[in-house]
């Protein structure tokens, strides 16, 4: 503080008494100015009528437009400036030192040797990046972070503002309302703290050893378990894809696909009274809130026990059967917010820690991405929406021999009741019981039907499940896919095109295909098609990094030989890699086309971990192989399907005894008129 104000007294000093009237004149126009700034707030809550969350956005960037203006904010930057050259606030000089810290950290901890010349490319790049600084002072990032945590709270002070104009007067019911926002707001902070004392690992972890990767990845779960459900989901698409990760790491990340800290039973009590307004005791047998089956980033599944009435000779008996019950977790829609927040606040607080003007457009880059990523996990919390999506690929699941959904019983806004699968298991799990002597078996018989159904999705019903990870994969004693958990389901209308140029860019290399698929998938694509030259340079330069050569007419078969099962598998991970990690060229990749990589990411790693340990050539195989049967696949599903219904036309014909009509056309695996909705 004592730096500050000998800073302060000096440049007074430096002023001449002319110079010092024309700062006191300017600082009181100002301040006037900056008064005129909160006409239109005043204006907006002095009015009967209700407000916007665009009306209040636009009053309040009116106020701080007047108050970046403000004199003093301006001199904070000089100030900034002094006190930077002077070494007593992080400057460019600290800003290279840290970054040179964390480049030799990761080298060190690089499970494969880096090459010199890599790194040396690395330098020259920040060198370019660095070359043309335009810092903020710290009076104007103080605003921004400020304007950051109002943005934040834009609709929930909007809630309020309007709850208060409700009348001029406050009724019983007005004031439940605010405190219920207050203590919304309450819970927020105890959210911010949680996650921010999270952060506290990443000092164990740089001091652990750089090669003990298990110790690290140790350090890595506990954060992601303090942190909460958002970092979990984080981590969930992290460990889609192991080949990014040291092996230790991506062991410890993927126990988040089936391993996550359960709710309290008090919560999840709480979830159905706040539903149905009953426990769940008064609604099933053998429910036990305290010992779920699995727990996920959104919520936690129960086995119980219900009656249903099946269809009877005296109307109708009565049986007891296990269903599945998904819970969703409370206020799971904040977390995600606070997780932005905070994620925003790191993000911003980083131009103070690393101030250099050419970060801020990477920076600014890698949070509106961040915010993307948000907006498409949000809607996976929605119980209504996920409901909606089981039902439809349910209804044509039953149109398949290959691939089958779970029957949904009923739902409601954090509650999913679905059939029990009793002789089912995730994909690791029965791939780790299978004898070693059927393993071969086993993996090409689930590759050819997970490509199959993945393709008949794409194709067919031009939409793909958007987490189709190995714990969403279910397998049963009949080698049939079950596939669950329908929160995330990515439309693809209207992508194909820009789909195709983005995988033939990226595997063909062609760099002018792939810049004009990335700035038409952009947030801001006429803005991004005036830089497609810088674009296309980055582009090629991140492609020969990871050594990915052009192909043509002319070399097709010599690079391909060249490469080798290698080079097919780094042009593979090029097409996931650079639709989500695209800051590099400053690029913001629309919500919808994020989490289609996503999805690629999530089927890749079910691939991948079906092959966990072995040779890739096996992988490659297989899918070919898969690939060439798939019109034999294909016309035998539709066999199957058209032989089930000439049968099922058969015996309602037919004058037939009841036993051979069971025995021409079984009843459905499915238990759908026998199950009653949920109440």
């Amino acid at each position: 503080m004592t730096e500050l104000q000998d800073e302060a007294e000096r440049l007074r000093a430096a002023a001449g008494p002319r110079s010092l009237l024309r700062e006191l004149g300017s600082l009181t126009v100002s301040t006037v100015q900056v008064s005129r700034g909160f006409v239109p707030l005043g204006r907006l809550l002095a009015s009967a009528d209700d407000v916007t969350s665009a009306q209040l956005a636009e009053a309040i960037d009116a106020l701080f437009e007047k108050l970046y203006e403000h004199p003093i904010v301006h001199q904070s930057r000089h100030l900034t400036e002094r006190l930077r050259s002077r070494g007593l606030i992080p400057n460019e000089q600290s800003t290279e030192n840290l970054i040179r810290f964390v480049v030799d950290q990761s080298l060190q901890r690089s499970p494969v040797p880096v090459p010199e010349a890599l790194v040396q490319e690395f330098w020259n790049f920040f060198e370019e990046l660095f070359r043309a600084p335009e810092l903020k002072g710290l009076g104007e990032l103080s605003l921004d972070m400020v304007r950051l945590v109002l943005k934040t709270y834009e609709p929930l002070l909007t809630e309020v503002v309007n709850l208060l104009k409700a009348g001029r007067r406050f009724n019983e019911w007005q004031l439940r309302e605010v405190l219920r926002r207050a203590a919304l707001v309450r819970n927020d902070i105890a959210i911010v703290r949680r996650q921010i004392r999270a952060i506290r690992y990443i000092k164990p972890f740089f001091a652990a050893d750089p090669k003990d990767f298990t110790a690290q990845a140790e350090i890595v779960a506990q954060m992601v378990r303090e942190f909460g459900p958002f970092f979990i989901k984080m981590a969930q698409v992290a460990a889609a894809n192991a080949d990014f990760l040291p092996e230790e790491i991506a062991k410890e990340l993927a126990v988040f696909h089936e391993d996550v800290p359960a709710m309290s039973a008090e919560e999840v009590n709480q979830a159905f009274i706040e539903c149905f307004g009953k426990p769940p005791d008064k609604l099933y047998m053998d429910f036990d809130a305290e010992r779920p089956v699995k727990s996920g980033s959104i919520g936690s599944v129960y086995f119980a026990k219900k009656p249903f009435v099946e269809p009877g000779p005296d109307g109708g008996v009565e049986v007891l059967r296990p269903v599945v019950i998904k819970v969703g977790r409370h206020n799971i829609d904040r977390e995600f917010v606070i997780g932005k927040l905070v994620i925003g606040l790191a993000i911003m607080s980083s131009q103070y820690w690393a101030p250099h003007s050419k970060l801020a457009p990477f920076l600014r880059a890698l949070q509106e991405q961040a915010d993307e990523f948000v907006a498409g996990f949000m809607e996976e919390i929605d119980f209504d929406s996920e409901a909606r999506h089981h039902l439809r690929f349910h209804e044509r699941a039953q149109r398949s021999q290959v691939w089958r959904v779970p029957q949904l019983y009923g739902h409601a806004r954090r509650i999913l009741e679905m059939e029990y699968l009793a002789d089912a298991s995730s994909l690791n799990r029965a791939l780790a019981q299978m004898p070693r002597s059927q393993r071969r078996q086993f993996q090409s018989q689930v590759t050819e039907r997970l490509l199959y159904t993945l393709l008949h999705h794409i194709v067919i019903y031009r939409e793909m499940h958007g987490d189709l990870h190995p714990g969403n994969v279910m397998i049963g004693t009949d080698g049939a896919l079950y596939l669950i958990d329908w929160g995330n389901v990515v439309p693809l209308d209207g992508k194909w095109s820009l789909v195709w140029d983005y995988l033939a860019g990226a595997m063909l290399a062609d760099v002018k295909l792939l810049a004009d698929a990335m700035i038409r998938i952009s947030t801001q694509p006429q803005e991004n098609a005036g830089r497609r030259a810088e674009i296309e340079a980055m582009l090629s330069e991140t492609l020969a990094k990871k050594g990915v050569q052009p192909l043509t007419r002319r070399n097709f078969i010599r690079q391909l030989r060249r490469g080798g099962l290698a080079g097919l598998h780094a042009r593979g991970q090029t097409v996931l890699q650079l639709m989500s990690n695209t800051q590099q060229v400053g690029l913001v990749v629309r919500k919808d086309y994020l989490h289609l990589s996503r999805a690629l990411f999530a089927a890749a790693g079910s691939f991948g971990s079906l092959y966990e340990g072995d040779p890739k050539r096996l992988l490659l195989r297989d899918l070919g192989w898969s690939l060439a049967r798939l019109p034999m696949t294909a016309t035998q599903d539709v066999f199957h399907r058209e032989i089930a219904t000439i049968r099922s036309k058969l015996a309602q014909t037919l004058p037939l005894p009841k036993f051979l009509r069971l025995r021409i056309a079984p009843p459905p695996r499915r238990l759908a008129r026998a199950a009653p909705a949920l109440p």
